[in-house]
């Protein structure tokens, strides 16, 4: 709990204790006929007022400054209209020597209307620290090495290429390659996974995480603008701009509600009263009317059950870029996934050379081709090689078919059989699983190699929870047919497409989009930088944090901090959650008080069922709206 809201909890304790003190002595001995005669009610007016200024004066404050500002028609208008009004029939009645009415309950609103106020801050305040935990990630300040001196600066003033010095408790600034020592990084605040990680020379490391054991020096890859830390902060900072049509609705609901209640108040003020001359009794109607019909719960309660559900998510290390996308994800029902990265670790090995007696001649001549690529499949060729790849040949990447080398007229050919078939080389389909590369000198085939991906441990009990929800699961690869039947299977995702060029990806997902329902929602899951595109083509793009691209975790909509798949399910969970107590919420809330404001017209409840219409709704709505960050 924050010092402002014990405070808060103090303040409402104390006027409640006073409260309680002064309706004790009004109902036990009259506080009005104390004094006696016409100015009886004073005493009484002094001390509930006290209690009233004191427990509500930001209240009045705030009602005031809105209406300076054009700004009227809100929470804070009705109650003070409300209970200055029952203040004003008091002390009418106490004049007229009438019943004096009011002083009480116009105490009770503003204190009960702080109790809500209380527990709002209160889940909301819950929320935020499982979100804004994140923000304790950013870095003060950054270490660099320049002209042998260690100078402290601002991390937006390091520049790429130089050197940081991270000592052991520190946050790494910014993200790079450590280039001296080794340490243990504790990236708990950025993934959720409390298990610290080993590093050492040449590994990189991302800002954020904190160096546990000893010191290291970093050199620089990105700017800080660019960094993990920066990134991931914006997208904490932008979370809440994308409200969901739910808050939107809620919104505008409540700008064109308030001014309607607040007619139909003044309607009920004086119409009855100018007919029946009984103006105490339907001044006093419409006053517990303007009470009941303030839209706190609703106001208050859906945006606090979307906030909920977002710190819930975050906690877990899935960020939720917005209430909007977890609106969506409650509708998710068609689940896309790319295959290399995603469904597998992306740890390429090549498992087969063929024909096995020209091995090192099929290795040396697929090495030179994929020299100096970062493809995972190229990795692993060149690992598999282990030696330095002949120099001086031209390297051309034609995407989606493989890579060309030449060198004084020698041409080498490492890639798929849409190459061999560009090229005009003659060749035999390789049969069984895993990504076969065909390589080839001078329009001749010299042989091919077998490179087979590592599923990841939870892909298949995704899939399958997936699946058991009801839910549509496709598999997007550029592999072969039968390399991309084998993983579906092994897997257990319902649909696939193989042989991908990367924009065929987005062609896929563009008839998945057309084929499913209105009432649907797909989403995509990827990591690479070709998977932009199709993260924001979708209803839902779900980028891998930690391995994942800039460009992808840019353009989705969910990042999993973790790189785990298992955010998904758990996401959808949340969601779903979250969606249904925003229902219960709306309904709850209309319901109740179309009830109340109908007894309130006809004179049936009073201002303390109107106050219990008004915040006990209110307080209500909003502690089951903290159950969706549970």
């Amino acid at each position: 709990m924050t010092k402002k809201e014990k405070r808060s909890l103090i303040r409402i304790g104390v006027a409640l204790c006073a409260f309680i003190a002064v309706l004790a002595a009004d109902k036990a001995v009259e506080l009005h006929t104390v004094i006696g005669g016409k100015l009886g009610f004073l005493l009484p007016l002094f001390l509930y007022l006290a209690v009233y200024i004191y427990i509500g004066y930001d209240v009045l404050f705030k009602a005031a400054r809105n209406i300076v500002h054009g700004q009227i028609f809100d929470e804070n208008f009705l109650m003070c209209v409300a209970t200055l009004g029952a203040f004003s029939l008091a002390i009418y009645g106490g004049i007229t020597g009438g019943e004096i009415e009011g002083f009480d309950e116009a105490c009770a609103v503003l204190l009960f209307y702080q109790v809500g106020e209380f527990f709002q801050s209160y889940a909301a305040g819950k929320s935020r620290k499982s979100i804004a935990s994140l923000m304790d990630i950013r870095p003060d300040s950054a270490c660099v090495l320049r002209g042998g001196k260690e100078i402290t600066v601002d991390p937006s003033e390091v520049k790429v290429g130089e050197t940081v010095i991270v000592n052991a408790g520190e946050k790494i600034p910014l993200d790079g390659v450590i280039t001296s020592g080794s340490t243990t990084l504790d990236a708990k605040a950025l993934t959720g996974e409390s298990l610290p990680r080993e590093v050492g020379e040449n590994d990189e490391v991302i800002s954020g995480c904190v160096n546990v054991s000893s010191r290291i020096e970093i050199r620089v890859k990105k700017e800080f603008y660019d960094s993990t830390v920066s990134k991931i902060l914006e997208l904490v900072e932008n979370a809440a701009e994308q409200k969901s049509k739910s808050e939107n609705f809620i919104t505008k609901f409540s700008k064109y509600y308030t001014p309607a209640v607040v007619g139909i108040a003044l309607l009920l003020a004086v119409i009855p009263s100018v007919i029946t001359r009984d103006f105490s009794t339907w001044i006093y109607r419409a006053l517990s009317f303007l009470v009941v019909s303030c839209p706190c719960a609703l106001v208050i309660s859906v945006p606090m059950s979307f906030f909920c559900g977002l710190g819930a998510a975050s906690k877990k290390g899935v960020l939720i870029k917005g209430s909007a996308y977890l609106e969506k994800f409650d509708k998710a029902n068609i689940f896309v996934f790319d295959k290399t990265g995603t469904l597998t670790k992306g740890n390429f090995a090549v498992t087969e050379i063929s024909p096995a007696n020209n091995e090192s001649e099929i290795l040396r001549l697929a090495a030179i081709a994929e020299k100096g690529s970062g493809h995972p499949i190229a990795k692993s060729i060149l690992s598999r090689y282990g030696k330095e790849p002949e120099s001086g040949y031209a390297l051309t990447n034609k995407a989606g078919f493989g890579t060309v080398a030449e060198k004084d007229g020698e041409v080498i050919l490492a890639g798929n059989e849409k190459l061999m078939r560009d090229y005009g080389v003659e060749f035999t389909a390789v049969s069984g699983a895993g990504t076969h590369v065909y390589v080839a000198k001078n329009g001749r085939l010299i042989g091919s190699l077998t490179v087979c991906d590592e599923i990841k441990p939870e892909t298949k009990e995704v899939i399958s929870a997936l699946n058991a929800a009801g839910c549509k699961t496709c598999m997007l690869t550029g592999d072969n047919e039968l390399a991309a039947a084998s993983v579906a299977k092994d897997i257990g995702v319902s649909d696939y497409r193989a042989s991908l060029l990367p924009q065929n990806k987005v062609e896929e997902v563009e008839k998945l989009l057309g084929a499913k329902n209105a009432g649907d929602a797909l989403c995509f899951v990827g990591d690479g930088i070709n998977d932009a595109p199709v993260l924001m083509r979708s209803d839902v793009g779900i980028a891998m944090g930690g391995v994942g691209s800039d460009a992808a975790i840019e353009a989705s909509d969910v990042v999993l901090m973790k790189d785990d798949l298992r955010g998904i399910p758990l996401a959808k969970r949340i969601a779903k959650k979250t969606m249904g107590i925003v229902r219960q919420n709306v309904i709850f809330s209309i319901v109740v008080k179309i009830a109340i404001l109908i007894l309130s017209a006809v004179g049936i409840a009073n201002m303390w069922l109107a106050v219990f219409g008004d915040v006990g709704v209110a307080v209500i709505a909003i502690l089951n709206a903290m159950r969706s960050g549970k």
